[in-house]
């Protein structure tokens, strides 16, 4: 069985992606969660990934005594071991626009991830308003989000990007809960777009196991120095 190493569910939105992937497409695998406790050369966390000799960084991919890391190449090595799920559209020039969509989430969206980190345990509508005043970039990311998405739901005729569930859908699913965590203004068929990837059954159960971890980090919380209650 494939095995793959996350971190937090609140906070690790780079594990969210082939979590979801995964879950969504009804594949079996094994989940290793590695607490985040720092990113430090001596933390608990990069200690157990140096026992992979991988990156330093999760998600990885353990298939057997084989690993695969960085997301994109999750989602390749997925796809091509599980021909019979349709991860890609069958489509070579979709095909081709999904890959497209994915690297650029993968290297993109620098400001939206900066200033709007997930955390899906939170809601922070008040920070959304002053980032959305304050950072052009955001602004610009969004703009981009609702363009693509847009464009490819028109298209389609929805529900999800290239209609049925892909890996474009996974790889901005934590997107959408950044979205939804500062309440940054989308319009209509752009929200209606969030809430149906959220009410995907693998965001909603990421979504449930990232409020039961109740595990407030600091240093993953710019705006915070709690939770409500603690």
């Amino acid at each position: 069985m494939l095995k793959l190493v996350i971190g937090n569910k609140n906070y690790s939105s780079w594990s969210m992606r082939p979590w979801v992937l995964l879950r969504q497409a009804g594949i079996p695998f094994e989940e290793i969660r590695v607490r985040f406790d720092s990113f430090a050369p001596d933390s608990s966390f990069k200690r157990a990934l140096a026992r992979l000799k991988v990156a330093g960084k999760v998600p990885v991919l353990l298939d057997g005594d084989f690993a695969v890391w960085d997301t994109l190449a999750i989602a390749e090595y997925v796809a091509e071991t599980h021909p019979e799920h349709p991860l890609w559209p069958a489509d070579r020039r979709q095909r081709a626009r999904a890959r497209s969509l994915c690297a650029e989430m993968h290297s993109g969206f620098s400001a939206l991830r900066s200033h709007c980190p997930m955390n899906i345990e939170a809601r922070l509508p008040e920070i959304g308003a002053l980032v959305w005043r304050d950072q052009a970039g955001v602004r610009a990311d969004v703009a981009r989000l609702c363009e693509l998405w847009g464009d490819l739901l028109n298209a389609h005729g929805g529900p999800l990007l290239f209609g049925g569930f892909s890996v474009a859908d996974a790889f901005f699913a934590p997107v959408c809960m950044r979205l939804s965590t500062y309440a940054l203004p989308l319009p209509e068929p752009i929200a209606a777009y969030v809430e149906r990837v959220q009410a995907l059954p693998s965001v909603q159960a990421w979504t449930q196991e990232a409020l039961a971890e109740k595990d407030f980090l600091d240093f993953e919380e710019p705006y915070r120095v709690r939770r409500p209650g603690d």
